[in-house]
């Protein structure tokens, strides 16, 4: 389908639960604020009223709530909001969208860890979304270690944390295969080091795309 034409860039975040990529968004976007750029910090599922609404649908309660089939079209539903809402908008003005997963995570929780139902989200997302990001950034992470962080982190938002690391290694092949697929736009990032030492390669990667010059 085809979207309104926009100016800004849309860059985001995607690895398995705990990687970190929560955290590199946010430092990211104070980064890019402090150098000048206008930006918006945003989420998924949610980012717009109606998409927060579904979030909580989705992430909250017993796992075994939705099947696969139903995840996606809440998914769907909860970007399509955020899409027309939020991020369009935004970069139409020329802002910089930064955003904590997109439908990257869609193919890979709903499209892959719960039946083979790719084909399925992929479709959904040429009829109803239509846009990819400019910009992705994958911070790669041990499954273990993520899975441990992002327990320990608590609260009721543990939808899939709680389906183990079983999932959590499924997840990280396929990511890593994604950024493969999808070359063009994928960078990724190794998680394993401190916080600074991540969010250096992360402010260069992103500079080195707003700016068009290539990352040293």
């Amino acid at each position: 389908m085809q979207t309104a034409a926009t100016t800004g860039r849309f860059i985001s975040f995607e690895g398995i639960d705990g990687s970190g990529k929560s955290t590199q968004a946010r430092m990211l976007a104070e980064t890019l604020r402090s150098e000048g750029h206008e930006v918006v910090l945003t989420r998924e599922p949610g980012g717009s009223p109606g998409a927060e609404d579904i979030r909580k649908l989705v992430l909250e309660g017993d796992p075994d709530r939705w099947s696969a089939h139903s995840e996606i079209l809440l998914f769907t539903a909860a970007r399509r909001d955020h899409l027309e809402r939020t991020i369009l908008p935004a970069l139409a003005e020329g802002k910089v969208v930064i955003c904590d997963r997109f439908a990257d995570s869609t193919r890979m929780y709903q499209g892959l860890s719960r039946g083979d139902l790719r084909a399925l989200v992929d479709e959904l997302h040429r009829l109803m979304i239509g846009r990819e990001p400019d910009l992705t950034i994958l911070i790669d992470m041990d499954p273990a270690k993520g899975l441990s962080r992002a327990l320990g982190r608590g609260g009721s938002e543990e939808r899939f944390e709680e389906f183990g690391e079983a999932l959590q290694v499924k997840m990280r092949a396929g990511f890593l295969a994604l950024a493969d697929e999808y070359a063009d736009r994928f960078t990724t990032i190794n998680g394993a080091r401190s916080i600074d030492a991540v969010a250096q390669d992360v402010r260069a990667i992103a500079l080195a795309h707003l700016t068009g010059v290539k990352a040293s």
